[in-house]
């Protein structure tokens, strides 16, 4: 249960997450970034935590540039694994929750029948971004308090977060021609949803691994699609492979994340993605009429 006499950090609270962890939480909430600690110093952290005192530690902060990552080894472990441990040793001295947001990247191997990922299967983390999330969430798991919530695709967080939903957004307002991958299926993931779920995990007390996303699958393809289809854009979207693409890091096939574990406490599934993308897109309406470039 979240205590209401006692503070909730959260960090990467500039990101597109953790700035909604802070807008929900209101007053509770201590949304800390780079100007209040670095993630890069063990210390940093420690003296953070223990300055604050917090009930319930939510670590949003993380290294994110996956092909960036295949060239910068070390400072992707560093802040995704090695400050994740220095969080465990400052919450179980503080005797507090720790919450680490997590990825569909830890599954990168192709499943013989593509079925959901569940908690308990085996990973198989495939470029440095990917390993390191990983250890990361194994970092976690020595907090004796500790929930580990992998999600999927996020976006949500407006026009000065550049997610996949923005850069199609610009992008369709550009060209009227694009190729976008579509042999990589997932679920892409609203920030609200998956942070009123984290909430409700919270809430619950529950402890462990859970999957958090919105529901159903698609590809990248077939989701830029449906974005210029709900915005009214007229772009043809074409596909390509991942092998065409050639990014520098490789990414999942398939990543879709079973969330029966979270359903089973009796939430119910998070909202259909088309849904929760309608309702984003929604919000984003009279930014889009003036244009995301002026904007």
């Amino acid at each position: 249960m979240i205590k209401s006499d006692a503070p909730i950090l959260v960090t990467g609270a500039a990101g597109q997450l953790g700035k909604t962890f802070v807008r929900m939480l209101g007053d509770q909430a201590i949304g800390c970034d780079r100007a209040e600690f670095d993630l890069s110093s063990p210390d940093s952290i420690l003296a953070a935590v223990r300055r604050y005192r917090p009930q319930i530690v939510i670590n949003c902060g993380a290294y994110t540039a996956v092909d960036k990552a295949e060239t910068e080894p070390e400072l992707c472990e560093t802040i995704n694994a090695a400050a994740v441990a220095a969080f465990a040793q400052a919450c179980e001295e503080q005797d507090a929750v720790l919450v680490q947001i997590s990825t569909d990247y830890v599954f990168g191997a192709q499943p013989e029948v593509p079925t959901p990922w569940q908690e308990s299967d085996a990973t198989a983390p495939q470029g440095q971004y990917a390993k390191s999330k990983l250890h990361g969430e194994q970092a976690a798991a020595a907090a004796p308090k500790h929930l580990i919530v992998r999600t999927c695709g996020l976006y949500g967080g407006g026009p000065n977060h550049v997610s996949f939903v923005e850069k199609m957004l610009q992008l369709g307002e550009q060209r009227t021609h694009l190729r976008v991958v579509d042999d990589q299926r997932c679920t892409p993931s609203l920030v609200d949803d998956v942070a009123a779920a984290v909430l409700q995990l919270l809430e619950s007390d529950s402890r462990g691994l859970f999957h958090v996303v919105n529901d159903g699958e698609t590809t990248w393809n077939e989701f830029a699609q449906e974005i210029f289809r709900i915005v009214g854009y007229e772009v043809q979207v074409d596909p390509i492979s991942t092998a065409e693409f050639n990014a520098p890091a490789p990414r999942p096939s398939y990543s879709v994340l079973d969330t029966a574990k979270f359903q089973t406490l009796g939430k119910g599934p998070l909202p259909h993605w088309k849904d929760a993308l309608s309702r984003y897109l929604t919000t984003l309406r009279p930014i889009l009429a003036e244009g995301l470039q002026t904007s």
